[in-house]
């Protein structure tokens, strides 16, 4: 059975700040035009919110294994239905990622990775989180950007995930954003 998160994260900037701090630096940097991949979606649904305030000058697509923060996107997309044209939602779980079936991703925000691998995601062959980075790196061009969350509880494993990409020659590190961490594509 797939493992799915059963709860409906709203935004608490307090205790993860990094939708928010993501948001900031899109909008700081002016980037424009890019594919985003976003893990995590949130209830809030902050970052493809945002980017449709702001005319969306990105196209994003987030992954939530949360049937509620799904259902939450549903009804988003029932009430404001040019938001779906730049923001798009698959449920499912990132362990089973298959990059023949994502678009070419400019930046992916692996926010949460390492907090939800677990033992039922062996069953079904899951991908380790390791894997995660490398299946997403496949979908991006050289320059490409990941993006990790310091403040996770699994920020530290992350970390020691991207440093390994880093010490195998796949990604090279790039400067702190407040709460983020970025890595570009060798």
């Amino acid at each position: 059975m797939l493992q799915i998160w059963d709860v409906n994260w709203f935004l608490d900037v307090e205790q993860c700040p990094c939708d928010v701090h993501f948001v900031e630096w899109l909008e700081e940097r002016g980037i424009k035009g890019k594919t985003v991949f976003h893990f995590g979606t949130g209830g809030h649904h902050h970052i493809g919110l945002a980017n449709h305030a702001k005319g969306t000058p990105n196209d994003i697509l987030g992954i939530t294994a949360s049937p509620k923060e799904f259902d939450d996107f549903v009804k988003l997309a029932i009430e404001h239905a040019e938001l779906s044209r730049h923001y798009q939602v698959l449920f499912g779980d990132i362990y089973l990622l298959n990059p023949k079936l994502l678009p070419k991703i400019d930046i992916a925000t692996l926010f949460h990775l390492c907090e939800f691998r677990g033992d039922s995601q062996d069953k079904y062959g899951g991908l380790t989180d390791a894997e995660v980075v490398d299946k997403t790196l496949e979908t991006m061009p050289k320059g490409g950007l990941v993006s990790l969350f310091t403040g996770s509880f699994a920020g530290d494993k992350a970390t020691g995930i991207a440093m390994a990409a880093v010490s195998a020659g796949k990604l090279k590190r790039l400067p702190d954003y407040k709460s983020l961490q970025f890595y570009e594509k060798v």
